[in-house]
């Protein structure tokens, strides 16, 4: 159940259908990415932090200005799911096959609950041993948050506890 009757930032994990790695190599996992960034630009979310991977992805993302709800994500969802499983489908020789399983989606209420997820996000990558540093990972934010933010806030940011929200994450990418 999707419980979207509010604005705000929401952080979002979605899932491939048996948790299959039909993104498992770095063309795909581009394509990806693009599709991510290119859907919520296009549905007026503005996109904060993203880790993406051959199984499932997480991102958090403020609604549109204008928005009273988040009642656009399945819309934006479906906008990216249904091009993707098209086409990773065509390429794997597998038409029809189910590709995403589901996604769930979670309000941020409280300034600490947004600072772990940033932490939980970003460092996604490191978590499950696919990079030493988690800048170091090509599909997700942390490289660009660096950049971006006060090197302060990034060192804040990254002692906020994650250890209540990976018990949530039992994914195994390649």
């Amino acid at each position: 159940m999707h419980l979207l009757d509010a604005s705000g930032i929401y952080f979002v994990t979605a899932s491939t259908h048996l948790k299959q790695h039909c993104f498992r190599d770095p063309a795909r996992l581009d394509v990806l990415q693009r599709g991510l960034l290119t859907v919520t630009r296009e549905f007026g979310w503005r996109l904060e932090a993203w880790a993406i991977f051959s199984n499932h992805y997480h991102f958090i993302a403020k609604t549109p200005l204008e928005a009273a709800d988040a009642e656009s994500l399945p819309g934006m969802i479906r906008a990216l799911h249904g091009p993707m499983s098209t086409w990773v489908n065509k390429l794997d020789g597998v038409p029809g096959r189910q590709v995403w399983h589901n996604y769930r989606e979670t309000l941020l209420t409280r300034q600490t609950s947004y600072f772990a997820r940033l932490n939980y996000t970003h460092y996604n990558a490191v978590r499950h041993g696919l990079v030493k540093e988690a800048r170091d990972y090509p599909w997700c934010s942390a490289a660009w948050f660096e950049r971006e933010t006060a090197p302060a806030m990034v060192k804040a940011i990254s002692r906020f506890k994650t250890d209540k929200l990976e018990g949530e994450d039992d994914f195994r990418p390649e």
